[in-house]
Parts: C-alpha cells; structure tokens; sequence
C-alpha cells in the first residue's frame, strides 16, 4: 500500500524528525533542470506567475538562488516531511513519529511535488514554491508541469506499488499521478462535515484530517485497505451510505 500527499506551501525549516537518515529525491536530475530555468526568473515574474505579494515573491527568489541539489543535511535543507507545515501535515505531526514510525512512513508514503516529482518523506530538500499547477510552459513542447513530469510519476509509483494506492493528496496534485497509467486499485478518502442539514466537505477540516488519515495508517501498520475503514478519529466514522467503490465517505 502506499499513501499519497499534496506538498504544503507553507515551509517551516524549524521543524526536525528523529532520525538523522537522508536520502534523495528520485527525480533530483529533473529537479535540477526546472530550478536552472526558475533561477532566471525576476522576483516579479514569480509574483506574477504564482500570484504571490511582493513579500513572497521575493523571498522565493531568493530561495531559487540558494537551492541546490545537494542531498545531504546541511542546515540550509531538511527533509521533505519536517519542511512542509500545512494543515495536512500538522494532521500527520511527522515530529512525533518514533524512529520506527519514520521508517514505515519512508516505505508507504509518498509526496506529490512541482519540483521534485515525488518524494520519499526522509528525502532531503530545499525550500521552494512551484505548485503542480502552476501555469508555466517548462518548454515549447512541455505546456505546464503535468507534461514535464508525463508518465514518470505513475512509473515509479508502478515500480512500488501494484496493490492499492490510497490518494490523500489534493485533485491540483493527483492529475500529475496520471491515474489512468497506474496499474493499483486507488482509493481517495474523503472528509465531510454534517452542518445546515447536509453533509459537506470544509477544506481546512478535509485537509487536517488528510493528515491524520496518513498518520493512522502508518501507526496502525495498516496493508488491508479494509481496515482504512475503521478510521474514527476526531469523530469521523465510514459512512458506506455515501461511498462508492474508489471514494471512501467519512463523516462526522
């Protein structure tokens, strides 16, 4: 089994994890070249082309000039599951994992990125900001990043796994999966809140509990995607009612 998240774009390099294991990127050459092109860019046109304030833009300017590919511990990088802290991965708390909770997560989880194409949670990163969706032509005959990264995404996920695939990332980050390609079952959990007399989805709670979701699997051991079922934290219960045979309602 493996689990699938959406990056966050909120970095936070004071985060840490309790091992001091590292390892690459897989597409760290692919990376590299999309970088090279980024570097190029003004603060303005990255403010343009992501929509970002001034503040942001040049920050993130500033990280394109400092990024490399170096993938080993230096302080000015982490790893890919301690920099990104957004609400679906303050819902998984990666700094709490035990050591052996980190070597089930380098194993089953996997992070959907612009830049990196995929990664392993101990992968070790730089900052940056470059959404899947992002509208940028990488070249005459690569229109946005979902051609860049083509099939190489559901080919290493295809080498990994080819039982089932549970897509706890955002819709923006599975497109750059190319579901039609990968040859596991894939089952995409979803969140819903019951308020005005409906059940419905609220992004922040969705994504918090993403993260949770993540979490639970890892701890639980979980290789049976059966037992995904039986998720009942912070008051989700399964609601078969709701679910079909690849969305998974949980409701509370």
């Amino acid at each position: 089994m493996k689990i699938l998240l959406s990056p966050a774009k909120n970095i936070d390099m004071s985060r840490t994890v309790a091992t001091n294991e590292a390892t690459a990127p897989y597409f760290i050459k692919d990376a590299e070249a999309l970088m090279s092109k980024m570097r190029k860019f003004s603060a303005g046109k990255i403010g343009k082309m992501m929509s970002l304030s001034k503040d942001l833009a040049d920050l993130n300017f500033e990280r394109n000039q400092n990024w490399q590919a170096t993938t080993e511990l230096n302080g000015e990088n982490a790893h890919a599951v301690a920099i990104f802290n957004g609400e679906v991965y303050r819902g998984l708390d990666a700094p709490t994992m035990t050591p052996e909770n980190l070597e089930r997560a380098q194993a089953d989880l996997r992070i959907l990125s612009g830049l990196y194409g995929l990664l392993k949670p101990l992968d070790v990163i730089y900052p940056y900001r470059l959404e899947m969706g992002t509208k940028w032509a990488v070249t005459p005959a690569k229109k946005n990043l979902y051609q860049f990264w083509g099939k190489r995404i559901s080919t290493q996920l295809n080498s990994e796994e080819k039982d089932c695939i549970v897509n706890l990332a955002s819709a923006e980050y599975f497109k750059a999966a190319d579901a039609k390609n990968l040859k596991a079952r894939v089952i995409t959990p979803v969140f819903k809140e019951y308020k005005n007399g409906a059940y419905t989805m609220l992004m922040v709670y969705a994504k918090q509990a993403r993260g949770r979701m993540a979490r639970f699997i890892i701890d639980q051991e979980i290789h049976d995607a059966e037992q995904i079922k039986l998720f009942a934290l912070d008051g989700y219960a399964f609601d078969a009612n709701l679910s079909s045979e690849h969305e998974w309602v949980f409701t509370r």
